[in-house]
């Protein structure tokens, strides 16, 4: 098997080169390769990477990922997160190949309290919302696809909101943190080995392709606010010896409306994973597993 990923470079990206690696050959791209074109602003250079490589499987990791940017570059935006995942999709049915695309809980529009099914109707509230829901419905035109819709992605590489969270609570005397958007923060970890499993199976049952074939919510199994979230980190992070300024009990739980940003964040993020669990034989582990793996490895 011959797989082609897109963003090697980014936290999904950078374990999906671990956990696809066993399954055949890997041809990795980030935005500045050089032989092949991994740039999504490249819509043509894209189509002729993907026909010069001719993968069995492609696996997009790529994405406009800032989501307060997005409002003030929307075609920037649509380009990396409709255009380009919609020109994979028509060159991997073309190869009759497979193409794995990550997307958001932000395709929703956060209300009421009751996790999102893949059913339920849309309704984005930002820019980033919209160009991945379109994207979404871009991928969807190749019939071998697998879309996971995640949330609040982390990873001991890179930047992310755990880590802001230790640097802030060992810099300042104060610290103020959203308390009513509910979701589940999801290790990167966690999205590249479901990747993997989810492209063994597939690839072992062509048959039954149209069975598997669509999409599915993945998120580590709980819930918290981001509030939440930080205190437990920063819980964590005391009892692993580590000095703070701001201890857990310290940080003040504020609201949505006190945090104003240019693009609009939905309440509810939670996300129902029982498709994904059913059809895979998956048990999704609870998120503070993960948070804490990774501050092991990052303390």
């Amino acid at each position: 098997m011959k797989i082609l990923l897109f963003g090697k470079g980014g936290q999904v990206g950078w374990e999906l080169q671990r956990s696809l690696a066993p399954l055949g050959e890997l041809v990795a791209l980030d935005h500045d390769s050089a032989a092949l074109c991994g740039n999504f602003a490249d819509l043509a250079g894209l189509a002729a990477t993907v026909r010069a490589v001719a993968p069995d499987v492609i696996v997009n990791a790529a994405a406009h990922t800032a989501v307060d940017k997005a409002e003030s570059e929307p075609e920037l935006a649509r380009t990396l997160n409709a255009l380009a995942p919609g020109v994979l999709a028509d060159e991997a049915q073309k190869l009759g190949a497979w193409l794995v695309h990550y997307s958001t809980d932000y395709v929703f529009n956060g209300s009421g309290n009751t996790p999102w099914r893949e059913s339920d109707a849309t309704g984005p509230l930002s820019v980033y919302g919209q160009t991945k829901l379109e994207g979404e419905q871009a991928v969807a035109r190749c019939a071998r696809h697998l879309i996971f819709r995640t949330s609040w992605v982390f990873a001991a590489r890179g930047g992310n909101f755990a880590k802001t969270m230790l640097r802030l609570a060992r810099e300042r005397e104060s610290l103020s943190v959203i308390a009513d958007q509910i979701g589940a923060p999801t290790g990167a970890e966690l999205l590249a080995d479901v990747t993997a499993h989810a492209l063994r199976t597939v690839r072992g049952r062509p048959a039954e392709f149209s069975k598997f074939a669509g999409l599915y919510h993945l998120v580590a199994g709980g819930e918290t606010s981001w509030h939440g979230f930080a205190c437990h980190v920063l819980e964590r992070a005391q009892a692993m010896g580590q000095t703070l300024k701001v201890g857990p009990d310290e940080v003040r739980a504020i609201t949505t409306a006190d945090y104003p940003t240019a693009a609009r964040r939905p309440l509810n993020s939670r996300l129902d994973t029982t498709r994904l669990r059913e059809t895979f034989d998956l048990h999704l582990p609870d998120w503070k597993i993960a948070v804490d793996r990774m501050l092991d490895e990052i303390l």
